[in-house]
Protein backbone atom coordinates (compact mmCIF):
# COMPACT_ATOMS: atom_id res chain seq x y z
CA UNK A 1 0.00 0.00 0.00
CA UNK A 2 1.42 3.11 -0.56
CA UNK A 3 1.77 5.93 1.30
CA UNK A 4 -1.44 8.35 0.26
CA UNK A 5 -4.11 5.34 1.16
CA UNK A 6 -2.32 4.53 3.97
CA UNK A 7 -2.96 7.75 5.50
CA UNK A 8 -6.16 7.74 4.18
CA UNK A 9 -7.23 4.58 5.46
CA UNK A 10 -5.68 5.90 9.26
CA UNK A 11 -8.51 9.21 8.66
CA UNK A 12 -11.35 6.65 8.14
CA UNK A 13 -10.41 4.43 10.66
CA UNK A 14 -10.11 7.12 12.85
CA UNK A 15 -13.40 8.76 11.67
CA UNK A 16 -15.24 5.27 12.17
CA UNK A 17 -13.92 5.32 15.64
CA UNK A 18 -14.90 8.96 16.43
CA UNK A 19 -18.69 8.32 15.22
CA UNK A 20 -18.89 4.57 17.69
CA UNK A 21 -17.63 7.05 20.07
CA UNK A 22 -19.98 9.41 20.01
CA UNK A 23 -22.79 7.19 19.06
CA UNK A 24 -21.83 5.33 22.24
CA UNK A 25 -22.02 8.22 24.27
CA UNK A 26 -25.26 9.30 23.46
CA UNK A 27 -26.30 5.89 24.17
CA UNK A 28 -24.65 5.98 27.15
CA UNK A 29 -23.93 8.64 28.90
CA UNK A 30 -26.63 11.09 27.55
CA UNK A 31 -29.53 9.07 27.09
CA UNK A 32 -31.24 9.98 30.74
CA UNK A 33 -30.72 13.76 30.15
CA UNK A 34 -32.02 13.42 26.33
CA UNK A 35 -34.93 11.33 27.95
CA UNK A 36 -35.26 13.76 30.14
CA UNK A 37 -35.09 16.84 27.56
CA UNK A 38 -39.08 18.55 27.51
CA UNK A 39 -38.17 18.91 23.80
CA UNK A 40 -38.15 15.47 22.81
CA UNK A 41 -41.02 14.57 21.82
CA UNK A 42 -40.33 10.56 21.00
CA UNK A 43 -39.96 10.51 25.00
CA UNK A 44 -43.45 11.99 25.32
CA UNK A 45 -45.11 9.83 23.28
CA UNK A 46 -43.66 7.15 24.99
CA UNK A 47 -44.23 7.51 28.16
CA UNK A 48 -48.30 8.81 27.49
CA UNK A 49 -48.43 5.85 25.51
CA UNK A 50 -48.19 3.31 28.49
CA UNK A 51 -50.84 2.73 30.99
CA UNK A 52 -49.71 4.98 33.96
CA UNK A 53 -51.33 3.60 37.27
CA UNK A 54 -54.08 5.34 39.25
CA UNK A 55 -53.61 7.57 42.56
CA UNK A 56 -56.23 5.77 45.14
CA UNK A 57 -58.16 7.18 48.01
CA UNK A 58 -59.87 5.05 50.37
CA UNK A 59 -59.67 2.44 47.61
CA UNK A 60 -61.24 4.35 45.30
CA UNK A 61 -58.96 5.79 41.84
CA UNK A 62 -59.37 9.56 41.74
CA UNK A 63 -56.97 9.44 38.83
CA UNK A 64 -56.11 7.42 36.37
CA UNK A 65 -55.51 6.94 32.76
CA UNK A 66 -58.28 6.00 30.36
CA UNK A 67 -57.93 4.56 26.56
CA UNK A 68 -58.43 7.36 23.80
CA UNK A 69 -57.98 7.53 20.30
CA UNK A 70 -54.84 9.41 19.78
CA UNK A 71 -51.23 9.59 19.39
CA UNK A 72 -51.29 9.40 23.32
CA UNK A 73 -52.90 6.19 23.95
CA UNK A 74 -54.23 7.38 27.40
CA UNK A 75 -56.23 10.70 28.77
CA UNK A 76 -54.93 11.36 32.28
CA UNK A 77 -58.55 11.90 33.84
CA UNK A 78 -59.12 13.53 37.43
CA UNK A 79 -62.19 12.80 39.63
CA UNK A 80 -62.96 15.34 41.77
CA UNK A 81 -60.20 17.31 40.46
CA UNK A 82 -60.19 20.77 42.28
CA UNK A 83 -60.87 18.33 46.17
CA UNK A 84 -57.78 16.26 45.96
CA UNK A 85 -55.34 18.75 43.39
CA UNK A 86 -53.16 19.93 46.37
CA UNK A 87 -52.09 16.25 46.91
CA UNK A 88 -52.49 14.86 43.13
CA UNK A 89 -51.17 17.58 41.05
CA UNK A 90 -51.65 17.69 37.43
CA UNK A 91 -49.57 15.39 35.02
CA UNK A 92 -49.67 17.71 31.77
CA UNK A 93 -48.13 17.16 27.79
CA UNK A 94 -47.17 20.86 28.06
CA UNK A 95 -45.84 21.44 31.79
CA UNK A 96 -44.92 18.03 33.18
CA UNK A 97 -45.71 17.23 36.55
CA UNK A 98 -46.48 18.44 39.75
CA UNK A 99 -47.87 16.94 43.33
CA UNK A 100 -47.75 12.86 43.77
CA UNK A 101 -47.82 12.85 39.65
CA UNK A 102 -44.23 14.10 40.18
CA UNK A 103 -42.68 12.41 42.72
CA UNK A 104 -44.46 9.22 42.19
CA UNK A 105 -43.90 9.76 38.63
CA UNK A 106 -41.43 6.47 38.10
CA UNK A 107 -43.63 4.43 40.45
CA UNK A 108 -47.33 5.83 38.61
CA UNK A 109 -45.44 5.09 35.08
CA UNK A 110 -44.00 1.71 35.21
CA UNK A 111 -40.32 2.77 35.66
CA UNK A 112 -39.42 2.26 38.90
CA UNK A 113 -36.45 -0.14 40.05
CA UNK A 114 -39.16 -2.29 42.62
CA UNK A 115 -41.08 -2.99 39.09
CA UNK A 116 -38.17 -4.49 37.14
CA UNK A 117 -40.25 -8.16 37.14
CA UNK A 118 -43.25 -6.64 35.97
CA UNK A 119 -41.93 -5.00 33.12
CA UNK A 120 -40.15 -8.29 32.45
CA UNK A 121 -42.92 -9.96 32.40
CA UNK A 122 -44.53 -7.74 30.02
CA UNK A 123 -41.73 -7.97 27.88
CA UNK A 124 -42.26 -11.95 27.23
CA UNK A 125 -45.71 -11.19 27.47
CA UNK A 126 -45.73 -8.89 24.62
CA UNK A 127 -47.83 -6.23 26.59
CA UNK A 128 -47.34 -2.72 27.33
CA UNK A 129 -45.22 -1.55 30.36
CA UNK A 130 -48.11 -0.53 33.40
CA UNK A 131 -47.45 1.20 36.28
CA UNK A 132 -48.36 0.69 39.73
CA UNK A 133 -51.24 1.70 41.65
CA UNK A 134 -50.19 4.80 44.70
CA UNK A 135 -52.79 4.92 47.76
CA UNK A 136 -52.75 7.81 49.59
CA UNK A 137 -53.35 8.21 53.35
CA UNK A 138 -56.10 10.55 52.49
CA UNK A 139 -59.91 10.14 53.76
CA UNK A 140 -61.92 11.21 51.09
CA UNK A 141 -65.07 12.29 53.89
CA UNK A 142 -62.52 13.72 55.84
CA UNK A 143 -61.29 15.80 52.45
CA UNK A 144 -64.42 16.70 51.49
CA UNK A 145 -65.84 18.14 54.80
CA UNK A 146 -62.74 20.06 55.22
CA UNK A 147 -63.04 21.36 51.73
CA UNK A 148 -66.78 22.12 52.65
CA UNK A 149 -66.20 23.88 55.86
CA UNK A 150 -63.35 26.21 54.60
CA UNK A 151 -65.33 26.89 51.40
CA UNK A 152 -63.98 29.92 48.88
CA UNK A 153 -62.45 31.43 51.58
CA UNK A 154 -58.47 31.61 50.85
CA UNK A 155 -56.41 29.46 53.86
CA UNK A 156 -55.78 25.64 54.32
CA UNK A 157 -56.12 22.61 56.34
CA UNK A 158 -54.23 19.62 57.11
CA UNK A 159 -55.09 17.25 59.48
CA UNK A 160 -52.87 14.38 60.90
CA UNK A 161 -53.08 11.16 62.73
CA UNK A 162 -50.89 11.74 65.90
CA UNK A 163 -50.42 7.77 66.90
CA UNK A 164 -48.78 7.94 62.99
CA UNK A 165 -48.10 10.97 61.24
CA UNK A 166 -50.48 10.37 58.20
CA UNK A 167 -51.99 12.91 56.56
CA UNK A 168 -56.11 12.85 56.85
CA UNK A 169 -56.64 15.59 54.74
CA UNK A 170 -54.78 18.90 52.80
CA UNK A 171 -57.32 21.02 51.59
CA UNK A 172 -55.84 24.27 50.22
CA UNK A 173 -58.28 27.40 49.14
CA UNK A 174 -58.61 28.33 46.17
CA UNK A 175 -57.81 25.35 44.05
CA UNK A 176 -57.82 24.46 40.57
CA UNK A 177 -58.69 21.06 37.95
CA UNK A 178 -55.79 19.65 36.96
CA UNK A 179 -57.81 18.17 34.05
CA UNK A 180 -57.43 21.68 32.56
CA UNK A 181 -53.55 20.83 31.84
CA UNK A 182 -53.94 17.71 31.49
CA UNK A 183 -55.55 17.69 28.04
CA UNK A 184 -53.87 16.66 24.40
CA UNK A 185 -54.68 19.97 22.86
CA UNK A 186 -51.44 22.03 23.63
CA UNK A 187 -53.01 25.43 22.72
CA UNK A 188 -56.31 24.97 24.82
CA UNK A 189 -53.84 23.52 28.19
CA UNK A 190 -51.52 26.62 27.69
CA UNK A 191 -54.68 28.62 27.23
CA UNK A 192 -56.14 26.87 31.02
CA UNK A 193 -52.19 27.80 32.37
CA UNK A 194 -51.97 30.83 31.44
CA UNK A 195 -55.57 31.85 33.03
CA UNK A 196 -54.77 29.65 36.22
CA UNK A 197 -51.09 31.65 36.73
CA UNK A 198 -52.85 35.01 36.10
CA UNK A 199 -55.24 35.11 38.70
CA UNK A 200 -54.11 36.90 41.64
CA UNK A 201 -55.58 34.45 44.24
CA UNK A 202 -53.03 31.90 43.44
CA UNK A 203 -55.16 28.81 42.33
CA UNK A 204 -52.47 26.42 42.13
CA UNK A 205 -49.97 27.16 45.17
CA UNK A 206 -50.19 24.69 48.03
CA UNK A 207 -50.92 27.03 50.94
CA UNK A 208 -50.76 24.08 53.17
CA UNK A 209 -47.34 23.17 52.81
CA UNK A 210 -45.73 25.11 50.31
CA UNK A 211 -45.94 28.59 48.84
CA UNK A 212 -45.71 31.68 51.58
CA UNK A 213 -45.32 30.45 54.85
CA UNK A 214 -47.53 32.61 57.64
CA UNK A 215 -46.94 34.29 61.43
CA UNK A 216 -48.57 31.66 63.11
CA UNK A 217 -49.77 34.25 65.69
CA UNK A 218 -50.81 32.97 69.15
CA UNK A 219 -50.92 29.10 68.07
CA UNK A 220 -47.25 29.38 68.48
CA UNK A 221 -47.75 30.10 72.92
CA UNK A 222 -47.76 26.28 72.53
CA UNK A 223 -44.44 26.45 71.31
CA UNK A 224 -43.54 28.91 74.51
CA UNK A 225 -46.05 26.73 76.76
CA UNK A 226 -43.75 23.70 76.03
CA UNK A 227 -40.47 25.55 76.79
CA UNK A 228 -41.84 26.68 79.64
CA UNK A 229 -42.89 24.00 81.06
CA UNK A 230 -39.82 21.62 80.07
CA UNK A 231 -37.93 24.90 82.17
CA UNK A 232 -39.98 24.38 85.00
CA UNK A 233 -42.66 26.11 85.07
CA UNK A 234 -45.97 24.53 85.69
CA UNK A 235 -49.21 25.51 84.83
CA UNK A 236 -50.01 27.14 87.86
CA UNK A 237 -47.04 28.65 87.73
CA UNK A 238 -47.79 32.82 88.32
CA UNK A 239 -46.49 35.01 85.04
CA UNK A 240 -46.27 38.69 84.48
CA UNK A 241 -49.77 39.99 82.42
CA UNK A 242 -49.51 43.94 82.38
CA UNK A 243 -52.40 45.73 80.04
CA UNK A 244 -48.80 46.77 77.86
CA UNK A 245 -45.81 45.66 77.94
CA UNK A 246 -42.84 47.83 77.34
CA UNK A 247 -40.54 46.57 75.20
CA UNK A 248 -36.93 47.25 76.16
CA UNK A 249 -34.73 49.02 73.93
CA UNK A 250 -37.38 50.46 71.74
CA UNK A 251 -40.45 53.07 72.60
CA UNK A 252 -42.56 51.14 71.34
CA UNK A 253 -45.21 48.56 74.04
CA UNK A 254 -46.92 45.18 73.13
CA UNK A 255 -50.62 45.22 74.26
CA UNK A 256 -53.17 42.42 74.10
CA UNK A 257 -55.54 41.73 71.34
CA UNK A 258 -58.37 44.60 71.39
CA UNK A 259 -56.10 46.40 74.11
CA UNK A 260 -58.14 43.84 76.65
CA UNK A 261 -56.74 43.89 80.45
CA UNK A 262 -55.74 39.95 81.01
CA UNK A 263 -55.42 40.08 84.92
CA UNK A 264 -56.38 43.29 87.62
CA UNK A 265 -53.06 42.67 89.36
CA UNK A 266 -50.67 41.77 86.12
CA UNK A 267 -49.88 38.58 87.54
CA UNK A 268 -51.55 35.47 86.63
CA UNK A 269 -51.79 31.65 86.46
CA UNK A 270 -49.80 30.17 83.08
CA UNK A 271 -52.59 28.11 82.52
CA UNK A 272 -54.92 31.08 82.35
CA UNK A 273 -52.32 33.05 79.93
CA UNK A 274 -53.03 30.43 77.47
CA UNK A 275 -56.19 29.93 77.86
CA UNK A 276 -57.12 33.97 77.24
CA UNK A 277 -53.86 34.17 74.60
CA UNK A 278 -52.47 37.03 76.71
CA UNK A 279 -49.60 38.60 74.42
CA UNK A 280 -48.25 40.55 77.11
CA UNK A 281 -48.06 37.61 79.46
CA UNK A 282 -46.00 35.44 77.07
CA UNK A 283 -43.70 38.40 75.32
CA UNK A 284 -42.84 38.47 78.95
CA UNK A 285 -42.70 34.91 79.41
CA UNK A 286 -40.56 34.42 75.97
CA UNK A 287 -37.81 37.12 77.50
CA UNK A 288 -37.36 35.53 80.70
CA UNK A 289 -36.90 32.16 78.81
CA UNK A 290 -34.47 33.57 76.21
CA UNK A 291 -34.64 33.05 72.40
CA UNK A 292 -32.34 30.13 72.63
CA UNK A 293 -34.78 28.08 74.89
CA UNK A 294 -37.58 29.04 72.76
CA UNK A 295 -35.81 28.84 69.62
CA UNK A 296 -34.69 24.83 70.44
CA UNK A 297 -38.07 23.76 71.49
CA UNK A 298 -39.65 25.16 67.93
CA UNK A 299 -36.46 23.45 66.63
CA UNK A 300 -38.27 19.85 68.57
CA UNK A 301 -40.76 20.55 66.83
CA UNK A 302 -39.45 21.11 63.26
CA UNK A 303 -38.61 24.20 62.68
CA UNK A 304 -36.02 25.11 59.73
CA UNK A 305 -36.50 21.34 58.83
CA UNK A 306 -37.60 20.57 55.21
CA UNK A 307 -39.87 17.70 54.95
CA UNK A 308 -40.98 15.31 52.32
CA UNK A 309 -44.04 13.59 52.48
CA UNK A 310 -43.50 13.01 50.05
CA UNK A 311 -44.45 16.39 48.50
CA UNK A 312 -41.62 18.75 49.66
CA UNK A 313 -42.97 20.98 52.34
CA UNK A 314 -41.63 24.53 52.50
CA UNK A 315 -39.19 24.78 55.98
CA UNK A 316 -40.94 26.84 58.83
CA UNK A 317 -38.75 29.60 60.00
CA UNK A 318 -37.67 31.23 63.18
CA UNK A 319 -35.85 34.68 63.57
CA UNK A 320 -31.67 34.95 63.77
CA UNK A 321 -30.99 36.21 66.81
CA UNK A 322 -33.53 38.82 67.89
CA UNK A 323 -32.98 41.36 70.71
CA UNK A 324 -35.19 41.18 73.61
CA UNK A 325 -38.05 43.09 71.74
CA UNK A 326 -37.91 41.11 68.85
CA UNK A 327 -37.73 38.38 71.38
CA UNK A 328 -41.13 39.33 72.93
CA UNK A 329 -42.68 39.76 69.62
CA UNK A 330 -41.67 36.31 68.49
CA UNK A 331 -42.96 34.76 71.31
CA UNK A 332 -46.36 35.97 70.23
CA UNK A 333 -45.76 33.92 66.45
CA UNK A 334 -44.88 37.72 64.82
CA UNK A 335 -41.80 39.56 63.77
CA UNK A 336 -40.08 36.78 61.81
CA UNK A 337 -41.51 33.24 63.28
CA UNK A 338 -43.33 31.81 60.06
CA UNK A 339 -44.98 28.66 60.04
CA UNK A 340 -46.99 26.43 57.25
CA UNK A 341 -50.21 25.18 58.18
CA UNK A 342 -48.94 21.55 58.21
CA UNK A 343 -45.96 22.86 60.62
CA UNK A 344 -48.95 23.64 63.40
CA UNK A 345 -50.49 20.37 62.97
CA UNK A 346 -46.68 19.04 63.66
CA UNK A 347 -47.39 21.16 66.82
CA UNK A 348 -50.99 19.67 67.96
CA UNK A 349 -49.84 16.19 66.62
CA UNK A 350 -47.23 15.78 69.24
CA UNK A 351 -48.85 17.34 72.11
CA UNK A 352 -51.61 14.88 71.47
CA UNK A 353 -49.45 11.68 71.14
CA UNK A 354 -47.64 12.77 74.55
CA UNK A 355 -44.87 14.55 73.41
CA UNK A 356 -43.47 12.04 70.58
CA UNK A 357 -43.77 13.69 67.20
CA UNK A 358 -44.20 11.54 64.18
CA UNK A 359 -43.18 11.90 60.79
CA UNK A 360 -45.86 13.17 58.17
CA UNK A 361 -46.83 10.87 55.05
CA UNK A 362 -49.00 10.60 52.64
CA UNK A 363 -48.63 7.74 50.39
CA UNK A 364 -49.87 4.54 52.58
CA UNK A 365 -48.70 2.00 49.68
CA UNK A 366 -48.50 1.10 46.39
CA UNK A 367 -49.04 -2.03 44.62
CA UNK A 368 -47.84 -3.43 41.25
CA UNK A 369 -50.47 -3.74 38.10
CA UNK A 370 -50.97 -7.41 39.71
CA UNK A 371 -52.54 -5.91 43.25
CA UNK A 372 -49.35 -7.02 45.04
CA UNK A 373 -48.06 -4.49 47.46
CA UNK A 374 -44.73 -3.50 47.01
CA UNK A 375 -43.87 -1.08 49.18
CA UNK A 376 -45.73 -0.07 52.62
CA UNK A 377 -44.59 3.19 54.35
CA UNK A 378 -43.87 2.80 58.52
CA UNK A 379 -44.99 5.09 61.60
CA UNK A 380 -41.91 6.25 62.25
CA UNK A 381 -40.74 8.91 64.83
CA UNK A 382 -39.35 12.58 63.84
CA UNK A 383 -38.93 14.19 66.96
CA UNK A 384 -39.18 13.83 70.66
CA UNK A 385 -40.81 16.98 70.81
CA UNK A 386 -41.78 17.01 74.96
CA UNK A 387 -41.77 15.00 77.62
CA UNK A 388 -45.28 12.91 78.13
CA UNK A 389 -45.86 14.69 81.81
CA UNK A 390 -45.46 18.18 80.24
CA UNK A 391 -47.25 17.02 77.36
CA UNK A 392 -50.20 16.20 79.31
CA UNK A 393 -49.98 19.55 81.42
CA UNK A 394 -50.10 21.33 77.98
CA UNK A 395 -53.13 18.96 77.03
CA UNK A 396 -55.09 19.99 79.88
CA UNK A 397 -54.20 23.66 79.35
CA UNK A 398 -55.78 23.63 75.69
CA UNK A 399 -58.92 22.10 76.74
CA UNK A 400 -59.27 24.39 79.01
CA UNK A 401 -58.77 26.91 76.12
CA UNK A 402 -61.41 25.00 74.71
CA UNK A 403 -63.96 24.87 77.47
CA UNK A 404 -63.99 28.53 78.64
CA UNK A 405 -60.99 30.39 76.77
CA UNK A 406 -60.29 31.55 73.88
CA UNK A 407 -61.47 28.47 71.83
CA UNK A 408 -65.05 28.53 72.97
CA UNK A 409 -65.97 27.75 69.14
CA UNK A 410 -64.74 24.45 69.34
CA UNK A 411 -66.51 22.43 71.90
CA UNK A 412 -67.92 19.60 71.07
CA UNK A 413 -70.70 17.46 73.47
CA UNK A 414 -69.65 14.96 74.84
CA UNK A 415 -65.89 15.47 74.17
CA UNK A 416 -62.92 17.04 75.89
CA UNK A 417 -60.86 18.79 72.58
CA UNK A 418 -57.78 20.29 73.13
CA UNK A 419 -56.99 23.85 70.70
CA UNK A 420 -55.91 26.74 70.54
CA UNK A 421 -56.70 29.93 68.44
CA UNK A 422 -54.53 32.61 66.71
CA UNK A 423 -54.68 35.83 65.43
CA UNK A 424 -51.76 36.39 63.28
CA UNK A 425 -51.15 40.47 62.25
CA UNK A 426 -49.81 40.34 58.42
CA UNK A 427 -48.06 43.65 58.92
CA UNK A 428 -50.80 45.65 56.18
CA UNK A 429 -53.72 46.77 56.39
CA UNK A 430 -55.61 43.94 55.79
CA UNK A 431 -57.53 41.78 58.00
CA UNK A 432 -55.01 38.93 60.83
CA UNK A 433 -54.98 35.82 59.41
CA UNK A 434 -57.24 33.51 61.73
CA UNK A 435 -55.88 30.21 63.26
CA UNK A 436 -57.01 27.41 65.31
CA UNK A 437 -55.05 24.32 66.14
CA UNK A 438 -56.38 21.55 67.99
CA UNK A 439 -57.27 17.54 68.26
CA UNK A 440 -59.75 15.15 69.66
CA UNK A 441 -60.66 13.64 72.18
CA UNK A 442 -57.95 14.84 73.82
CA UNK A 443 -57.80 11.71 76.50
CA UNK A 444 -57.26 9.76 73.44
CA UNK A 445 -56.83 11.47 69.91
CA UNK A 446 -57.62 10.13 66.71
CA UNK A 447 -57.21 13.43 64.58
CA UNK A 448 -54.58 16.85 64.83
CA UNK A 449 -55.43 19.74 62.85
CA UNK A 450 -54.44 22.72 61.73
CA UNK A 451 -56.47 25.55 60.13
CA UNK A 452 -55.67 28.74 58.48
CA UNK A 453 -58.24 31.53 56.98
CA UNK A 454 -55.87 34.10 55.34
CA UNK A 455 -57.07 37.62 55.84
CA UNK A 456 -59.61 36.05 58.31
CA UNK A 457 -61.76 35.87 54.75
CA UNK A 458 -61.78 39.47 54.33
CA UNK A 459 -63.28 40.18 57.70
CA UNK A 460 -62.44 42.57 60.44
CA UNK A 461 -62.70 42.57 63.72
CA UNK A 462 -62.71 38.35 63.48
CA UNK A 463 -60.23 36.09 65.61
CA UNK A 464 -59.16 32.48 65.22
CA UNK A 465 -61.51 31.68 67.57
CA UNK A 466 -64.55 33.15 66.10
CA UNK A 467 -63.71 31.65 62.39
CA UNK A 468 -61.41 29.38 62.36
CA UNK A 469 -62.43 27.25 65.40
CA UNK A 470 -66.14 26.33 64.06
CA UNK A 471 -64.29 25.12 61.08
CA UNK A 472 -62.36 22.76 62.83
CA UNK A 473 -65.02 21.75 65.02
CA UNK A 474 -67.12 20.41 62.19
CA UNK A 475 -64.02 18.57 60.62
CA UNK A 476 -63.19 16.83 63.85
CA UNK A 477 -66.74 15.56 64.46
CA UNK A 478 -66.50 13.87 61.42
CA UNK A 479 -63.20 12.59 62.46
CA UNK A 480 -65.08 11.33 65.09
CA UNK A 481 -67.95 9.86 63.46
CA UNK A 482 -65.43 8.27 61.30
CA UNK A 483 -63.69 6.57 63.83
CA UNK A 484 -67.26 5.35 65.71
CA UNK A 485 -67.82 3.46 62.81
CA UNK A 486 -64.59 1.84 62.31
CA UNK A 487 -63.59 4.15 58.80
CA UNK A 488 -60.95 5.72 60.42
Amino acid sequence: MNEPARRLSVIVLLLFLALMAAASWIQVVDANSLNQDPRNVRTIYREFGNFRGPIVVDGRSVVWSDPVDDPFNYQRTYEDGPLYAAVTGFYSVVYGRSGLERTENELLNGSADSLFWTRLGNLFAGEQQQGASVETTLSGSLQQVAADALGDRAGAVVALDPSTGAVLAMVTSPTYDPALLAGHSTSVVNENYASLISRDDGPMVNRAIAGDTYPPGSTFKLVVAAAALESGYSPDTQVYAPQELELPGSSATLGNYGGVECSSDDHMTLEDALRVSCNTAFGDLGMSLGWGVVERKAQDFGWGESLEIPLPVTASRLPVAPDDAQTAMSSIGQFDVRATPLQMAMVASAIANDGTLMRPYLVESVRAPDLQIIDTTLPEVYRESMQAADAADLTDMMVTTVDSGSGRGAPISGVEVAGKTGTAETGTNSPPHAWFVSFAPADDPVIALAVIVEESGGQTGTTGGALAAPIAKTIMQEALRLDREGEL
